[in-house]
């Protein structure tokens, strides 16, 4: 094997000057400098947020091939993966202390991707033989780093896979997602699903269009300076402060400056009173990432309750918009039930997991392997 090592400390702008990480960046607008720097910046990823950043450069014969955006977590809010009852079984049922504990994800962000990032000059032996270090080595750097456990959140199917091969315990989970078949336009989509739920859409639908005071509109690149990062920090506003769980994660100073360093990779959907302008007559808007293959529902914000005006603007919107562009897949985010019926079909994701105390490294797989087999046995045939 070639000779590893891990570089810690080195900040985002250092690591994205060493690497060559354009491709990846193309793809995963998540996984952007801008992206990343903006949470740091701002504050909303920090040590003062229970998100402080501890990126893991690796090193192979003296040169950085490749990198984990990494986070020591006082807390575990923000991340999708929920192991609050973990928490709670290491701490009052072992004495253990559950934090810190290592995360490698991208922050409050739901959504697979990769989570070792390689440069592009990485030939496949290099990345399979880097992957085996990784899986191998982390959990002995976890104890220097005198963490509990490393957690790695939507990771690639590749990636979760050589990591359970080297041991790590896999964390199976879903969300619902519109995977795009190649259909011509909308009506194509909608001429897949079953009668009932093609008139239940179409009448959604129809109920808006018929209302000839409101108008939709789609912004990205140049189009997001017709309105201000505040107007979307306070639609992001009136979703989370609207639910007892919800979190302030993300600040203005952050919708500032993704505005204004990456406008392209973003997709923004607003609903105004028709023939307003600028943020006046605003009512409604979401709030999306566009990548290479893929759509991402992120944000979303109403300051008027209009009848299914959510299903038409974080939903239909971004199918629409899928089928438009040609691309593979719209996920738009956790959760959501109600999706399954609008076109959306349950997806696994996977997360993978070391805990350094073999007491609740046993205890911890089986509660995920009765998990998976929970969500099989409810989705199977219809998970994809």
């Amino acid at each position: 094997m070639a000779d590893f090592r891990w570089a810690l400390g080195r900040s985002l702008s250092a690591i994205y000057e060493e690497l060559r990480l354009g491709p990846i960046e193309r793809r995963y607008p998540f996984l952007r400098r801008s992206w990343l720097e903006a949470l740091e910046q701002s504050g909303a990823a920090s040590e003062r947020s229970g998100w402080g950043p501890h990126h893991l450069v690796i090193e192979r014969e003296g040169k950085p091939i490749a990198f984990m955006p990494a986070y020591l977590k006082m807390h575990s809010m923000g991340e999708f993966v929920f192991d609050h009852a973990i928490a709670e079984f290491s701490e009052s049922r072992l004495g253990l202390p559950y934090y810190p504990k290592l995360v490698i994800a991208v922050p409050f962000t739901p959504a697979t991707g990769p989570r070792i990032l390689f440069d592009e000059g990485a030939s496949a032996a290099q990345i399979a033989e880097t992957m085996g270090f990784v899986a191998e080595s982390l959990p002995r750097l976890s104890r220097e780093l005198e963490v509990s456990s490393v957690h790695v959140l939507f990771p690639t199917k590749y990636e979760a896979e050589l990591l359970e091969q080297g041991g790590w315990a896999l964390r199976s989970g879903v969300q619902f997602q519109f995977h795009n078949t190649g259909f011509p336009a909308f009506e194509d989509f909608l001429g897949v699903m079953g009668s009932k739920r093609r008139a239940q859409i179409r009448r959604e639908r129809r109920v808006l269009r018929e209302r000839d005071d409101l108008s939709f509109e789609i912004l990205t690149g140049p189009s997001l300076e017709t309105v201000s990062p505040r107007l979307l920090y306070e639609l992001y506003l009136t979703t989370v402060d609207k639910y007892v769980w919800g979190r302030r994660y993300l600040n203005e100073e952050f919708f500032r400056t993704v505005t204004r360093t990456m406008p392209e990779a973003l997709h923004v959907v607003l609903v105004r009173r028709a023939g307003s302008s600028g943020d006046e007559g605003v009512i409604a808007g979401a709030f999306n990432l566009l990548g290479a293959e893929a759509l991402y529902g992120r944000y979303w914000g109403t300051f008027e309750e209009v009848p299914f005006l959510h299903f038409e603007t974080c939903l239909y919107r971004g199918i629409e918009e899928t089928i438009l562009r040609g691309l593979s897949r719209f996920e738009p985010g956790a959760g959501g039930e109600h999706k399954h019926g609008r076109g959306f079909v349950p997806t696994l994701t996977q997360s993978a997991h070391t805990f350094l105390d073999p007491r609740l490294e046993i205890a911890v797989r089986d509660y995920f392997r009765r998990e998976a087999e929970a969500i099989k046995a409810q989705l199977d045939p219809k998970i994809s």
